[in-house]
Parts: C-alpha cells; sequence; structure tokens
C-alpha cells in the first residue's frame, strides 16, 4: 500500500504557535489548485504501489471549496483508498459543506479544536469558538461521517490541570473515535516564541506538562482508547492508517508546496514557497530536493519513529544497549521482544531516543 499527502497552506488567520508552512494568501487559491492537480498527474503512478489512503492536511484544506476538494480526491483516485482524510477548522464547519465533503469521497475528518476554553483559543490565535467546535462535531455525525479525529493541545499559557480535565470530558462527551493530543511547542519564528522572549508571555512548567499528558493517558485508556502512539489515541479499529504509515516505513507521496515524500530510500520534498511552487509547475521547471537514506539515516529513523509507537521496536535490532534505561523503569520489554517507552519514559523520550540512535 502507499499514501498520498496533499498540503493545502491557506488559513484565513495565522495561529500565534503555528510553524507549518501556510500563507493567509488566499486570493492564489485557484491557481494552487490547477498546479495541485499537475503535479498529482505527473507523480501519480511514482510510488509503484496502490493508493490506500489520502491525507488532506494544512494549513487548513476546509477553506477551499467542496467542489475543489473533490477535484483533489478524483484526480488522485479512490478505486483503492480505504482510508480518505481531510483536516477542519470547527469555524468552516456547515451541514451543507460537509455533506459536501463527504459527498467528495471524504471518510474521515479531522477537526482542529485545540481547545473547549474560549479564553485559550483566543490566547493563541484560533479563529473559532468552543460551541463552534462542539457543532462541528455534530455536524459531521449527523452528516454520517463516523471515522472522526479531534486534535487538543494542552501546556498552553495559563491553562490549568482543571480547565485540561474539563476538555478531555467534553471530547469523550462528544463520542468520537480519535484524539491526537500535543503539548505546545515553542518553535523558533512563530509570534508566541517572540513573546516569550518580550517577557509578556510565560510557558507552563514542566511538572505540570507531564502531569496534563499523564492526565490524558489515564483518562483516554478508562474510556476505552487505544493509545498507539506518543500523541495519538483511537477506539479499537480507528488508528489513522495514512499516519500509522509514516511510521512504519511505508511509502507516501507528497503534493503542494512544502510537502514531503519518502519511496524506497529516497526522501524528497517541495519548495515551501507559494509562488516558487506555482510557477514551477506551471512552467516546467519544478524541481524536488531530495536525499537518499543510507543505512545509518535508516536505522536511526526507525528508533525515532518506533519508539513513538505502541509496538516500539525489536531488541534484536537496536545497536545501542537499552538496558540502562529498562533498569530506569523508562523502557521495557514485551513478551514479543520489542523494546517500548514507560509513561515516564515517553516525558524524556526525546532524550532516549537520541541515546539509542548512531552517529
Amino acid at each position: 500500500m502507499a499514501g498520498v499527502y496533499v498540503h493545502i497552506p491557506f488559513c484565513k488567520k495565522r495561529c500565534l504557535y503555528c510553524d507549518f508552512f501556510s500563507t493567509t494568501l488566499l486570493e492564489q487559491r485557484e491557481a494552487y489548485i490547477e498546479a495541485v492537480l499537475q503535479e498529482i498527474k505527473a507523480r501519480k503512478g511514482e510510488a509503484h504501489e496502490p493508493i490506500r489512503t489520502i491525507y488532506i492536511g494544512g494549513g487548513t484544506p476546509s477553506t477551499l471549496a467542496a467542489r475543489d476538494i473533490q477535484r483533489i480526491v478524483e484526480a488522485i483516485g479512490t478505486q483503492d483508498a480505504i482510508e480518505i482524510t481531510m483536516e477542519m477548522n470547527p469555524g468552516d464547519a456547515s451541514e451543507e459543506y460537509i455533506r459536501a465533503i463527504k459527498e467528495a469521497g471524504i471518510n474521515r475528518l479531522s477537526i482542529g479544536i485545540q481547545s473547549f476554553q474560549d479564553e485559550l483559543l483566543q490566547l493563541i490565535g484560533r479563529r473559532h469558538n468552543a460551541a463552534q467546535a462542539k457543532a462541528a462535531v455534530r455536524l459531521a455525525q449527523e452528516a454520517g461521517i463516523t471515522n472522526i479525529s479531534i486534535d487538543l493541545m494542552y501546556a498552553l499559557p495559563t491553562q490549568t490541570i482543571a480547565q485540561w480535565e474539563q476538555d478531555i470530558t467534553t471530547a469523550l462527551s462528544l463520542g468520537v473515535q480519535h484524539i491526537s493530543s500535543y503539548g505546545l511547542m515553542y518553535e523558533e519564528g512563530t509570534r508566541m516564541t517572540r513573546m516569550i522572549e518580550e517577557g509578556t508571555l510565560t510557558p507552563i512548567d514542566e511538572g505540570t506538562e507531564n502531569a496534563m499528558y499523564d492526565t490524558l493517558c489515564s483518562r483516554l485508556q478508562v474510556a476505552g482508547y487505544v493509545h498507539y502512539e506518543v500523541s495519538n489515541f483511537a477506539l479499537p479499529g480507528y488508528e489513522s492508517k495514512h499516519n500509522s504509515a509514516y511510521w512504519n516505513g511505508t511509502p507516501y507521496i507528497g503534493i503542494g508546496a512544502g510537502a514531503h515524500s519518502y519511496i524506497g530510500d529516497i526522501r524528497s520534498w517541495n519548495a515551501d514557497e507559494l509562488e516558487a511552487y506555482i510557477r514551477g509547475i506551471k512552467e516546467g521547471t519544478w524541481v524536488r530536493e531530495q536525499e537518499v537514506l543510507g543505512e545509518k539515516e535508516r536505522y536511526n529513523e526507525r528508533i525515532m519513529l518506533g519508539l513513538r509507537t505502541r509496538q516500539g521496536v525489536p531488541r534484536q535490532i537496536l545497536q545501542r544497549d537499552p538496558q540502562t534505561f529498562i533498569n530506569a523503569g523508562l523502557l521495557r520489554e514485551t513478551k514479543e521482544g520489542n523494546i517500548v517507552a514507560t509513561q515516564e519514559g515517553i516525558h524524556i523520550l526525546n532524550r532516549i531516543i537520541s541515546e539509542l540512535m548512531i552517529e
């Protein structure tokens, strides 16, 4: 199987924490879609495998008309697809729009809620409110979409554990099949990072962030969700097939400005500059950058991605001894002989991964 990711970089408003490639130049949408359709046509057979998953992400794909979503999906082809996901901002949800994208082939919706607290949504620069977030889920359910994921964020400035508990309770009350949850990262160049540097914003302390994560894990486990990747939880059978492909080395094609591809030992990516991408596709001068992964790079990537998952990595492939971390209760060995991170280990997983990689 293989996957296709389509990057839609357009946003009506840029969130204060976001460092993904995005733009508010909405007037460029039509030209961009034409370029995307042309790139799909040129690269459709590149993976040499049936396309089983399609993921339309961003940016904010729901800034596009439903007809444009349909054109993209049809260009890729759905004859072999089992999962077709689209990201949506709750502020764009309407009964008409959701029914239209469902007719276009979308069978999984990822709704970027982030929080059900209006004051926190305003703080991080989101353009929707809590009422719109809950309404978006309800509208998707009423439209017959039976595979819904929502995004939640924790460790937001001023966020309390009580607020986080309330967000989890609200999320569980909605009956969604999948929850992705991420601690706020202060990336270089973002407005929130500049606010910290200016002294106008104070991050949540590490202890509180870890407590929020542990609360999330325990609450979702009790509710029946499988914790199948560090930041991802699903009811049984609803694990994201597309994202799982990233973690297990399945080939995928990235379409659009800034999109990455991985096929065989080659990782490639399009430039993350809107006008250069559109012009390059139109004029036939578009060039993807690429790197060939050697044995060391493939090994390190397998460790980095594998330890984030529920399955972990086989102990027999490790080139560095994990026993120190096992003794410290940060890693454990399963009966199948795989090494997986414990709850405590997840708190410092990046350091553990770094120690197990080879130079």
